[in-house]
């Protein structure tokens, strides 16, 4: 279905010009309304996805129309035409959301690239709406986000490794949610209401892991001055998730080993041993089996954990579920962080799609969150994560400049002149990035590339700030 876009104005010459222009252009199917009261109708009537209308109009006027369309649709653009002197009511217009203005007489180029714009802008909140409906469901679902066929295996095989008791070892690479995998396992289980204990057994020092995993009695070693109870304990009826378990010595390798096959443990400094009741669940992201021919690792608790194995998915594995995951998190963040739910450009999709992800999902994570902090607009664009590996721009100064080759004093000279030609921009126009777009002749999509570049902002500019 073609893209619609609603023009409003109450000179019939007006909008046959506009229709055909536009139609003639533009791959989109062209609606007109000769009064903005016609226009609501209208709006009821079918989907619209952009919206071209005139200021002056007898009855409701443009403001009127602008301001009766975000009440009730916030994610609709909204173009006000209007004489070129009226440039303080376009501002106004603006403040008010309308997606952008122009000036007439038009200049079809300018006007076509506008609504074009427009509609690019809406064809990327209704995909961010989507993606975000199809988070909604994964999340009612489970803990995993990905619809390729890759991801659909990894999170059947979870459920059903869930609906039993026994022993399971997840590998995978760093960072593809090996502990999520754990955590999914243990809410699809019938252990789902106790608790579950997660160990990172190398972040504990090896000489202290051994008590807090086992417990035990006053006056068993040094310090210990009263009864303590260990993880195990802690877990009972529920799961103990031993993350990055290859890297626990083989002295206490043996004691896990008794504890498994056994389910009985023996704290420190006590005679008596004790019954637990605990799914054990364990995480490696070295190759075990390597392990265990080298002597590192024993070969009757490798396959004592490996009754039932799940291998996590690198970022590289799935591509196609990048952009559900990075949405995820996008929506995770501006909500924690309470923000405007931001969004992501087309060209950033793709950006993250394809980049190499060494740190799988846990990198992907902190560079939405990143982004998510240093971004100044609504769209994160691929500059905003360029942005937020370098958060803090530096500005150089001209001094020092003739101390340095061709390339670094001529970047120095181009970002001092653009700092101070964009600053003074704003500072004539009253912080109105659009204005001072017009003004400078270009875009209003390259000015704030540029403000974003060199970090500056458009509120120092405005009154009152």
């Amino acid at each position: 279905m073609k893209q619609r876009v609603l023009i409003i104005d109450d000179n019939p010459d007006v909008l046959r010009f506009l229709q055909r222009l536009i139609e003639g252009e533009l791959p989109v199917e062209t609606l007109s309304a000769g009064s903005a009261e016609a226009a609501l109708l209208m709006l009821d009537e079918g989907p619209v996805h952009c919206v071209l209308t005139d200021m002056k109009m007898p009855g409701m006027d443009g403001m009127e129309l602008l301001n009766t369309i975000r009440q009730g649709n916030t994610s609709l653009p909204v173009i006000i035409m209007t004489a070129y002197g009226a440039i303080e009511t376009a501002v106004e217009a603006m403040k008010e959301g309308a997606y952008d203005f122009i000036t007439k007489p038009f200049e079809e180029e300018r006007l076509l690239h506008t609504v074009r714009r427009a509609l690019e802008h809406r064809r990327l909140l209704e995909r961010n709406e989507d993606l975000e409906r199809r988070i909604s469901q994964k999340e009612q679902e489970t803990f995993f986000v990905g619809e390729s066929p890759r991801m659909k295996e990894l999170i059947e095989t979870v459920k059903l490794v869930a609906r039993t008791d026994i022993t399971v070892l997840i590998t995978g690479e760093t960072g593809t949610g090996k502990e999520l995998a754990a955590r999914m396992t243990h809410s699809c289980s019938n252990r789902a209401g106790k608790p579950f204990v997660a160990v990172n057994c190398p972040a504990i020092p090896e000489n202290i892991l051994e008590s807090e995993l086992f417990g035990y009695r006053k006056g068993a070693f040094t310090g210990a001055v009263s009864d303590r109870e260990g993880l195990f304990q802690a877990a009972e009826g529920g799961t103990l998730f031993l993350d990055e378990i290859g890297d626990i010595s083989p002295s206490l390798q043996a004691k896990l080993l008794r504890v498994l096959e056994e389910r009985q443990l023996k704290p420190l400094g006590d005679t008596a041993t004790r019954s637990v009741d605990v799914r054990v669940i364990a995480a490696t992201n070295k190759d075990l089996e390597k392990s265990v021919s080298e002597g590192s690792f024993r070969a009757d608790l490798y396959y004592r954990l490996n009754v039932v194995s799940v291998r996590t998915l690198p970022l590289r594995d799935i591509p196609e579920d990048i952009p559900l995951i990075a949405f995820y998190f996008l929506s995770h963040f501006c909500s924690g962080l309470k923000m405007e739910q931001k969004r992501f450009r087309d060209d950033t999709i793709r950006l993250l799609a394809t980049r190499q992800w060494k740190g799988n999902a846990r990198e992907l994570q902190n560079a939405v969150k990143r982004a998510v902090v240093f971004s100044k607009g609504e769209f994160l664009t691929p500059d905003d994560f360029e942005i937020s590996m370098h958060p803090f721009p530096v500005r150089e100064e001209e001094s020092g400049v003739y101390d340095t080759d061709y390339k670094e004093a001529r970047r120095k000279v181009v970002a001092s002149f653009n700092v101070e030609y964009i600053t003074g921009l704003l500072r004539r126009a009253e912080g109105n990035v659009t204005l001072a777009a017009m003004m400078a002749g270009l875009e209003r999509q390259s000015l704030q590339h540029l403000m974003r570049k060199y970090g500056i902002l458009s509120t120092t500019f405005k009154k009152g700030q």
